[in-house]
């Protein structure tokens, strides 16, 4: 681990546009649960696979059960930044990290004072009147009971992307353009299991391709750095 730790230390070092590609692992270690992990989401008992809950389809046809769901296990609005999502904003800071784009919907990047944030499954601090389009913060859904309304009698959905919604194709070209620029794109707490999102970093034409995480990736042979474990653990480890 030491060796890799130096052998990204180098890498950043010599960079000076940086792309961070991260995934669920990034937001695990501030308290947010990974779907896919043994403890996730997906291995808990629900009526429905969370997966048929989070679909387009169920929010259309059973609002009501969807909502319940989501107050109680896509809200995390007690979560802070950890380590990666400070360290990211400091690079940004001092203009060596030019994006960071997120499979993430919890804000924290933002949090953490990032302000190049390409969210790719967008975020549950942001949600819209179906009707009208009036924007409500995150209290209107947290606070409300059942299917949450607005004023002029439209549904508030949360400005995230549902199974069988696609992806922003605004936030697809930005996200795209800043990896096929980048000098250094390191990819973090992601198994890039989950298309079209994975698919991006096939933009990337550089020689600094960093891969961190805990387990095995179907692309950890093309990088050119893997570095296994805690991507908060690493990136502290880290000289920024």
């Amino acid at each position: 681990m030491e060796n890799e730790i130096k052998k990204l230390q180098e890498m950043i070092d010599k960079s000076s546009n940086i792309v961070f590609f991260g995934g669920a692992g990034v937001s695990t270690e501030s308290g947010i649960p990974d779907f896919r992990s043994v403890d996730g989401l997906y291995n808990q008992k629900y009526d429905y696979p969370p997966e048929t809950i989070l679909s387009h389809t169920f929010y259309v046809k059973r609002p009501d059960e969807f909502f319940r769901f989501y107050r109680d296990k896509m809200l995390f609005l007690d979560a802070k930044p950890n380590a990666a999502h400070l360290a990211l904003a400091k690079l940004e800071e001092k203009g060596r990290l030019s994006a960071v784009v997120t499979q993430n919907i919890d804000g924290l990047h933002q949090a953490a004072g990032s302000r190049r944030v390409y969210e790719l499954h967008g975020s549950v601090l942001r949600n819209y009147c179906e009707k009208c389009g009036k924007f409500y913060d995150v209290s209107a859904i947290k606070n409300s009971e059942g299917i949450p309304t607005c004023e002029c009698g439209g549904r508030i959905k949360p400005d995230v992307v549902l199974y069988e919604e696609g992806l922003d194709q605004n936030t697809i070209q930005g996200a795209v353009k800043a990896i096929s620029e980048a000098d250094m794109l390191i990819i973090g707490g992601t198994s890039l299991a989950v298309y079209p999102a994975a698919g991006l970093i096939d933009y990337y034409r550089g020689n600094r391709l960093v891969l961190i995480n805990k387990t095995p990736t179907p692309r950890d042979s093309m990088a050119d750095l893997v570095v296994s474990g805690s991507i908060g653990e690493i990136f502290s480890q880290l000289t920024i």
